[in-house]
C-alpha cells in the first residue's frame, strides 16, 4: 500500500506579519520550438503531443547562455514593476534544478549581476517543479524577521539541457524560462492566508547520475543517465491526487471555500493534469489561467509564468489566488494569497 506521505501542517497562517506580492517579472527565450520541429527527429507528431500534454510550443535557450542569463532580465522586470532598486533587496532566493554549474551558487551569480550588494543569496535546489511553491514559503518566513523587508524570489530552469534530445517521453514536455516576484509586507488581512505542503520519497521522476551515489563517468554520460527520466503514469497519479487535495487543505485552513477563489494558478506541467485537478475541485477552467500551451513545462519557473500574466491582467486589490505545485521527490504544496496591489504598481494591460 502506498504511503500517505508526510504533511507540514501550519496554523491558519503561522505568520505574525502579512506578506504579499509587490511586483513580478518574466523572461522566456526568443527561440520558439514547435511540436512539428520536434516531430522531425522524434517518433511523435503535433497531434500526439497536443492531445497528451496540451503543449503546442516551448522556448529553448540559445547555446552559450545559462540559467542565470534568464534570471537577470526576469528579476530586473520584477524590480522595475515594484519600484525598487536591486540594492534595496534583503535576500535573493533562486530555485532551479538546472544551475549554471554545480558551484558556485546561481543565487550569488544573480546577486552579482544585479548589483544587490546587501542581499543574502539562497539557492533552493532539488525541488524540481515544486521549487516555486517552496521558495515562496521560505521567502514568507524570512520576511517575519526584522532584517528583511524585500525578498526577490526567482524560479528558473533550462529544461532543454536536462532532457535527452532522443527521448520522446521527456523532450516534448520541457521548455526554458525564468520568473521572478518581489515579496514584502502588505496590510493586515492581505498576502498569505494559509498553506499546505507534503512529500513522499519516490524515484519515478529522477536524474540517476551526477551525484555522490553515481558520480559522473564516461559510462553514465554514454548511457544518458544525466538526463531526466520520468515515469509518466506515476507522475500523472501523484499530480492528480495530491494537487487538488492540497488546494482543498489550504482553503480549509483559511476558512475559505473553492467558490471564494478568483484564480487557481497551478504548476504548468500538462494541460490535462490542470483540467483534471479543476474538475476534481468543481472549478471551471476560466478560473485556471494557463501558459503551458505556449511555454511547456518550465519546472521551477512554471508557477511564475502564470502568476506574472495573471497579475498583469488582473492586478486589483482583493483578488484571491491559490498557487499549487508538485515536483520530483515527490514534493508538493499550495499557498493561498489575497492580493494587495501596491500604489503605482502593476497596471492592467501594461505594455512590456
Amino acid at each position: 500500500m502506498k504511503k500517505a506521505g508526510n504533511r507540514i501542517t501550519p496554523h491558519r497562517t503561522g505568520l505574525r506579519r502579512s506578506v504579499g506580492f509587490l511586483g513580478s517579472g518574466l523572461y522566456v527565450p526568443d527561440r520558439v520550438v514547435t511540436n512539428a520541429e520536434l516531430a522531425r527527429t522524434l517518433d511523435t507528431s503535433d497531434e500526439w503531443i497536443t492531445a497528451r500534454t496540451g503543449i503546442r510550443e516551448r522556448r529553448f535557450l540559445d547555446d552559450g547562455l545559462a540559467t542565470s542569463d534568464m534570471c537577470l532580465p526576469a528579476a530586473r522586470e520584477a524590480l522595475r514593476r515594484t519600484g525598487i532598486e536591486a540594492e534595496d533587496l534583503d535576500a535573493i532566493i533562486v530555485t532551479t534544478s538546472t544551475p549554471d554549474q554545480p558551484l558556485p551558487s546561481t543565487a550569488v551569480t544573480v546577486k552579482d549581476g544585479l548589483g544587490a550588494s546587501r542581499a543574502i543569496p539562497l539557492d533552493i535546489a532539488q525541488t524540481a517543479c515544486a521549487g516555486g511553491i517552496y521558495a515562496l514559503l521560505v521567502a514568507a518566513h524570512l520576511l517575519q524577521g526584522e532584517m528583511f523587508e524585500r525578498v526577490l524570489v526567482i524560479g528558473a530552469d533550462t529544461g532543454s539541457r536536462a532532457t535527452d534530445p532522443t527521448d520522446r517521453g521527456t523532450r516534448v514536455f520541457f521548455g526554458d524560462a525564468a520568473g521572478a516576484v518581489v515579496l514584502g509586507p502588505v496590510p493586515a488581512g492581505f498576502g498569505v492566508q494559509s498553506w499546505d505542503f507534503g512529500d513522499e520519497l519516490c524515484f519515478d521522476v529522477a536524474i540517476p547520475a551526477g551525484g555522490s551515489r553515481r558520480p559522473t563517468t564516461p559510462e553514465t554520460a554514454e548511457a544518458g543517465d544525466h538526463f531526466v527520466r520520468m515515469n509518466g503514469p506515476s507522475a500523472w497519479k501523484y499530480a492528480t491526487e495530491y494537487l487538488p487535495a492540497s488546494i482543498q487543505q489550504t482553503l480549509d485552513r483559511a476558512g475559505l471555500a473553492v467558490g471564494d477563489v478568483d484564480y487557481f494558478l497551478l504548476h504548468q506541467a500538462n494541460l490535462n493534469i490542470i483540467t483534471h485537478a479543476m474538475d476534481a475541485l468543481g472549478v471551471s477552467m476560466d478560473r485556471a489561467p494557463t501558459t503551458v500551451e505556449r511555454f511547456g513545462n518550465t519546472a521551477a519557473a512554471s508557477l511564475f509564468t502564470v502568476l506574472h500574466e495573471t497579475l498583469l491582467a488582473e492586478p486589483e486589490t482583493g483578488r484571491l489566488l491559490v498557487l499549487a505545485g508538485i515536483g520530483a521527490g515527490v514534493l508538493w504544496g499550495s499557498i493561498c494569497f489575497r492580493h494587495y496591489a501596491i500604489p503605482g504598481g502593476l497596471v492592467k494591460g501594461e505594455a512590456e
